[in-house]
Parts: C-alpha cells; structure tokens; sequence
C-alpha cells in the first residue's frame, strides 16, 4: 500500500538503510502471503508453534517476572495474523522514522522487523512442505512436525530466527529503562489516535510495558535461546521427544 513511500524515502546511514530494506521485503512478502493459496495454513502452523513453545516454556510463563514479556513476545512479536493495520502504519511512517529516530533505535526496528518477517517466510515454508508431504496441517503433530522440518532448505535461517530473539531482546530491555521513552509513549497516545496510528501506538507501548515489568530480561533470553537451539539440534537428531528438556535448563 505505502511502497512507493518506501521507496522513495531518502535514507542516510546504513541503519537507515537496513530498516528500508527490511520494510520493503516484509511488504512484499505480506502480498505475496496473502495471495498464497496456503495462507490459512500458514496461521494455524503459527498457532501450533505458538503452543510449543509455550508448552516448552511454561516454566518461564509461570514466573511473574517474565510472563509479560513472554506474553508480548507471542502475541505481538510472533503474530503473523491481525496486524496488517500495523505494518501498513509503520510503512506509512518510515519518512518520519529516518528523520527522527536516532540509528540505534532504527536499528532495533529493523531487527524486530527482520524477526517478523523471517518468523512468517519459515511458517509459509513448512505449510508448503506439510502440503507437498499430503499432510494436513489440522493433523500437525510433533512428529509431522518435525519430519517437515528436517526438510527445511533454510536452517540457516532457522538458527538465525533464534540469534534474533536474542538481539532484539536484549536491545528493547535498554530501551524500556529510558524513562524518558515511557513518559513520550504516554504523551503520543492523543496525537497517534488523531493520526490513525493508534494501533502502532499500542503496540509499541505494550512491548514497553511488559519489558518494564521484568526482573532479569538478560537471563530469560539466555535460557530461551539455549533452549531453542538444543531444541533444534534434538529434531535434526531425529530425538523421539525433541520438544523435551531437562529441568534445569
């Protein structure tokens, strides 16, 4: 809807530069998944992996001190489904972005963007290969699952999707510690409903809150992504039960 703005948007620093980039594949990726005749399956691929790795972390849910920003991770971060609204607002944005916004921040942008969008390429890869397989996505399981992933042709990617969590984590914690962000968050909610921005608005307030109310973000991002990387290494060993970890972990 806003590419023409994207691209025409002059940029001026390799930040800058990045996040143009990214914005201009994830638009073009979103119409070319909406027009895929797999789309639905992509969505209930999402939601079953959304239940994994809750299942998987459920400790880590069940502490106080991280739930929000797990919460905000699934349900805003891995959301592939309902925020068309938002990713066109951000599109439509992106001239008063580089403007405004200082690199580092633009650059955190576009690793939130770079993680969505790799989230959503690799979920339309598995429905493809569930579909090729004759394998119902209603049927997913832990073992079709799995089959489905071996077969990958981007576990690259795959490894890099977990490196991601862990920068852009670890990039928004230092964020949400700038009290100032807080108190220009509160201030914009008025002028963002005035400009129909109201829902990149929240989104964006929501992320802060919940990483605001996290006791050790460094250490939860350490766990998952030890965990998710030894979760992957037990699929590609073809492990009965890959999805398992041992309790200390």
């Amino acid at each position: 809807m806003y590419r023409d703005r994207l691209v025409a948007t002059p940029v001026h620093s390799e930040a800058a530069s990045r996040l143009q980039r990214l914005l201009l594949a994830y638009h073009d990726f979103r119409q070319h998944k909406a027009a895929h005749p797999l789309v639905e399956d992509t969505f209930r691929v999402a939601d079953w992996q959304a239940r994994r790795l809750k299942a998987t972390h459920q400790d880590l849910y069940d502490h106080p001190g991280y739930r929000p920003g797990l919460e905000f991770l699934l349900t805003d971060l891995y959301a592939p489904a309902g925020m068309t609204r938002r990713d066109d607002n951000i599109d439509r944005v992106f001239p008063k972005m580089v403007k405004w916004l200082p690199d580092n921040l633009l650059d955190t942008f576009a690793g939130l963007v770079e993680l969505n969008l790799m989230t959503q390429e690799l979920d339309l890869e598995l429905a493809e290969l569930l579909d090729r397989n004759r394998q119902p996505v209603a049927e997913l399981d832990t073992p079709v699952y799995c089959q489905a992933y071996r077969a990958s042709q981007r576990l690259d990617d795959r490894s890099r999707q977990i490196q991601l969590v862990a920068e852009v984590g670890q990039q928004l914690d230092r964020y949400v510690r700038n009290r100032t962000l807080g108190w220009l968050l509160s201030m914009a909610k008025t002028p963002a409903e005035m400009a129909d921005l109201s829902d990149l608005h929240s989104f964006l307030h929501r992320g802060y809150s919940a990483f605001r109310k996290m006791d050790d973000v460094d250490s939860l991002i350490e766990r998952l992504v030890w965990r998710e990387r030894r979760v992957m290494e037990q699929i590609l060993a073809g492990h009965p039960a890959p999805f398992e970890l041992p309790g200390d972990l």
